[in-house]
C-alpha cells in the first residue's frame, strides 16, 4: 500500500540509507588514463560528445549520463547505486550526524510550516520557538500557502555556522504574528535514539542506524548506564538498516574479549582481512541480548553475528534482513557519486549471511516482504533455512548461512499486526503527525497533564483509539484496526507521550509490552 505523502513526516533530517557506506576515491576523470586505455569506455564517451555536438534536438546529457550509470549498476548487485548531487547532501548529513540549521521538527500542515517541535538545546528552543507554532516566512521568503517541495523548505531553514535567518511565525494558542532572529549551529542527528534502564539492572540501548558519532554515542549511553547500575544490556537494532561498518566494530570490540574475531572481509582478488576485538572492551562480562527483525540489516547484521557466533550473547527475534556486502562510496566531481560493492563480509563462523540476488533487485528487496505471505513472521518452522550452509559458533552451536542472521530466540511478529500495512502504519510519521494535530486542535484538554493521566487518558477509553481510526479512513487508508485495537492505543498513548515528555518517555510506553523485549529479560 501507499500512504498519503501528505500527512508523511518532513522532520528535518536527512533520510537513512540502508547499506554500509565506507569512504574511499576513485578518480573517474580522463586523468585517470582509464577511459583512452578500453574501447568500451571510449565508445561511451564518445557518444555523448556526438549527442551534445550533433542531435538535432537539445538534449540534457547529464541525465543521460545518469541513466546509464543506473543501468549499468543494476547488472552489478542490488547494493550497488548512484547517488546524485541533491541526494548526496542528505546521505552526507544522514551518516556524518549533523547538520547546521535553525533545529526544528516540522512538517506541512495544511498550507502552513507546523513546528513539531524544536529540538531540545538547538537555535529556535533557544531563541522561544514552540510546538504549534507556524513559520511564515523565512527572511523575504514566503513559507505558507505553496506547497513548497521540501528541499526548497530545507534550503530555507540550513545554511553554515553562525549564519542568522528571520523568521515570521504565528502562535496560534496567542494568536499573535511573532518576529525571531535566529542564528544557525551545528544540529545533531543522534543515530541512539535512547539510552535508559529497562529495570534495576538491565540497559537498554537502540541504535537506529550506525553513522559517524554512533560509537561515541553508545560509549556515552552505556556508561551512563553502568553508572546507574546496569549489569546487564540489550541492545536493539531492529529496523536499522545498516551504515559504517568500522562504527558497528568498534561497538562490537566493547562487548568482546581480546583477539576474538569480529568479521573478516574477502575482495574479488581473494585478499582475506579479519578483524579481531582487542583488550578493555567496556562490557566484556555481563548478559548481553541483542534485538533483531526483517530489517536489521548490513552493520546490524556484523554486530549480531559477530556477538552469535563468539557464544558472548543471545540473538532475540526473527531472521535478519541478509545483507553481506561491503560499499565503498567513490565521488564525481559533479558532487554525485556511486556506492560500489567492493567485497563480502563473512562473520567469525565463516558464514556469508547474503541473501540471493539472482532474481533482480525487485524481488531482492521485496523478499522481506514475502516472509508475511509464507509465514515465516509467526512460526519458526516457517525459515528457510539453508542446511548445505552449516557452521559453528566458538561453542560448537549450529548456525546457518545464505540468507540473514537466524535468532537464537525467536520471537513471532506480534499477533494484533493482523496485516503488514498495520504494522508498518504505527511506526510510520502518520502516528506522530495525527497526534500533533490533535494537540494542536486541543491544547487546553493536555495542559499541566501529568504523565501517568496522560497513560489513563488515551489508554483506558476508545475516544482516541476511534478518532485515530476515522482519521485513517479519511485520509484514504483502507486499514481497520478493530483487531490490533490495544496495540493501536499502545502506539498512540507512546506518541502523545513523546510530543509531551520527551522520547524516554515515549520508549517506557512502547516497550512495556514489547514481546521481543519480555523474552529478552527472561533468559539468564
Amino acid at each position: 500500500m501507499k500512504f498519503n505523502t501528505k500527512y508523511l513526516p518532513l522532520i528535518i533530517f536527512a533520510t537513512l540509507a540502508i547499506g554500509v557506506l565506507l569512504g574511499g576515491l576513485l578518480n573517474f576523470s580522463n586523468a585517470s588514463g582509464l577511459i583512452g586505455q578500453n574501447n568500451a569506455k571510449n565508445k561511451l564517451n564518445k557518444l555523448i560528445d556526438f549527442i551534445d555536438d550533433e542531435y538535432v534536438d537539445a538534449v540534457n546529457t547529464d541525465s543521460i549520463v545518469n541513466l546509464t550509470v543506473d543501468n549499468i549498476l543494476v547488472q552489478l548487485d542490488p547494493h550497488s547505486v548512484y547517488i546524485s548531487p541533491s541526494d548526496q547532501q542528505e546521505v552526507v548529513e544522514s551518516m556524518q550526524g549533523n547538520f547546521v540549521g535553525i533545529g526544528v521538527n516540522f512538517y506541512m500542515f495544511k498550507d502552513s510550516v507546523a513546528v513539531i517541535k524544536p529540538v531540545e538545546n538547538g537555535p529556535s528552543a533557544k531563541a522561544g520557538i514552540q510546538a504549534g507554532d507556524r513559520i511564515l516566512y523565512a527572511g523575504k521568503t514566503k513559507l505558507y500557502g505553496r506547497k513548497l517541495p521540501s528541499d526548497s523548505l530545507f534550503s530555507q531553514l540550513k545554511g553554515t555556522v553562525g549564519s542568522s535567518v528571520e523568521l515570521i511565525v504565528y502562535r496560534k494558542s496567542t494568536k499573535q504574528k511573532l518576529k525571531f532572529k535566529i542564528k544557525r549551529d551545528v544540529i545533531p542527528l543522534n543515530s541512539i535514539d535512547v539510552a535508559m534502564l529497562i529495570n534495576p539492572t538491565t540497559g537498554y540501548i537502540k541504535i537506529n542506524r550506525f553513522s559517524e558519532t554512533t560509537y561515541d554515542e553508545f560509549m556515552k549511553g552505556l556508561g551512563k548506564l553502568k553508572k546507574q547500575g546496569a549489569k546487564s544490556l540489550v541492545i536493539d537494532v531492529r529496523d536499522n538498516g545498516g551504515g559504517y561498518m568500522e562504527e558497528a566494530i568498534a561497538i562490537t570490540d566493547e562487548l568482546l574479549s581480546d583477539k576474538q574475531l569480529i568479521v573478516f572481509t574477502k575482495n574479488k582478488n581473494g585478499k582475506v582481512t579479519k578483524t579481531f576485538a582487542t583488550a578493555n572492551g567496556q562490557f566484556e562480562k555481563g548478559k548481553l541480548t541483542i534485538l533483531i527483525n526483517e530489517n536489521s540489516a548490513s552493520a546490524s547484521e556484523i554486530l549480531a553475528g559477530a556477538i552469535q557466533d563468539n557464544d558472548r550473547g543471545s540473538i532475540v527475534g526473527r531472521r535478519s534482513f541478509g545483507k553481506g556486502l561491503v560499499q565503498r562510496e567513490m565521488p564525481f566531481a559533479d558532487g554525485s557519486s556511486v556506492r560500489l560493492t567492493i567485497a563480502r563480509y563473512y562473520t567469525p563462523s565463516g558464514r556469508s549471511i547474503q541473501k540471493p540476488y539472482t532474481k533482480g533487485k525487485e524481488e531482492y528487496f521485496k523478499e522481506s516482504e514475502t516472509r508475511f505471505e509464507n509465514g515465516e513472521l509467526y512460526d519458526k518452522d516457517s525459515i528457510k533455512i539453508a542446511d548445505t550452509l552449516k557452521y559453528k559458533t566458538k561453542k560448537g552451536r549450529i548456525v546457518y548461512g545464505g540468507g540473514g542472521i537466524v535468532p537464537d530466540v525467536f520471537v513471532p511478529i506480534e499477533v494484533e499486526h493482523s496485516s503488514q500495512s498495520t504494522g508498518y502504519l504505527l511506526q510510520s510519521g502518520i502516528v506522530g503527525n495525527y497526534v500533533f494535530e490533535d494537540l494542536d486542535a486541543h491544547k487546553k484538554e493536555f495542559k499541566d497533564l501529568a504523565y501517568k493521566s496522560l497513560q489513563e487518558k488515551i489508554s483506558t477509553s476508545d475516544y482516541y483509539y476511534n478518532k485515530f481510526q476515522k482519521f485513517i479512513l479519511d485520509n484514504g487508508l483502507d486499514i481497520q484496526f478493530s483487531k490490533s485495537k490495544s496495540l493501536v492505543k499502545r502506539f498512540l498513548t507512546a506518541e502523545y507521550a513523546r510530543q509531551l515528555f520527551g522520547e524516554n518517555k515515549y520508549y517506557e510506553v512502547i516497550l512495556k509490552e514489547d514481546s521481543m523485549l519480555k523474552e529478552a529479560l527472561k533468559l539468564k
